[in-house]
């Protein structure tokens, strides 16, 4: 989530929300953070649910991470803020979030990940970076119909609303290359 305000979707785009198009920037901007908590209370209070304390740290947490992040590490990070946090804590924190639809799980990494836009999520088609832990959102209604539609008519029938795809986003790949030419040039060195 990079705006303030939830921008109209453009369903013939990607949405990159978390880590974005770049990856020196790992976060949200404090504004956008406590803009987007703001919203989050807001969406709460009118589905007549409270954003207690904790789960509005762990929402923060998640924002300011900018990407995908395992409940542990959010663990670590509140015993930070909160020395006797609680594994439980956290957990539960999760749980309330995603059954508001806030968070996103991410299986393939055991992640968790803030949604593109936190009032109305629609459980797009998730592309996770196996690498890095960016993800972004792709919402393709019509895709994502057809893509159910080929799951059932193969028999299936999906445990859940979440579709992920698994892949290297951009700036893993373009790193690459760099880091396979600086081992040759080690290696080539080493050989002289």
């Amino acid at each position: 989530m990079k705006t303030a305000k939830p921008a109209p979707h453009d369903h013939g785009h990607p949405h990159h929300e978390h880590g974005g198009d770049d990856h020196a920037h790992d976060g949200v901007a404090p504004a956008s953070i406590g803009a987007a908590l703001e919203m989050a209370e807001v969406y709460c209070r009118e589905r007549g649910e409270k954003l207690t304390p904790i789960r509005r740290k762990v929402l923060e947490l998640l924002l300011a991470s900018g990407r995908a992040t395992k409940a542990y590490s959010l663990l670590d990070e509140m015993r930070q803020i909160h020395p006797g946090s609680a594994p439980p804590t956290v957990y539960r924190a999760l749980d309330f979030l995603l059954s508001a639809g806030l968070v996103h799980r991410i299986e393939s990494i055991n992640a968790f990940a803030v949604c593109h836009d936190l009032t109305q999520c629609q459980h797009g088609i998730l592309v996770v970076c196996q690498q890095c832990g960016n993800v972004t959102e792709l919402h393709e209604p019509r895709l994502r119909q057809a893509l159910v539609a080929q799951i059932e008519a193969a028999g299936y029938r999906l445990e859940g609303d979440g579709i992920e795809l698994k892949g290297v986003c951009a700036q893993c790949r373009a790193a690459e290359p760099v880091q396979a030419a600086g081992v040759d040039i080690k290696a080539a060195a080493q050989s002289s």
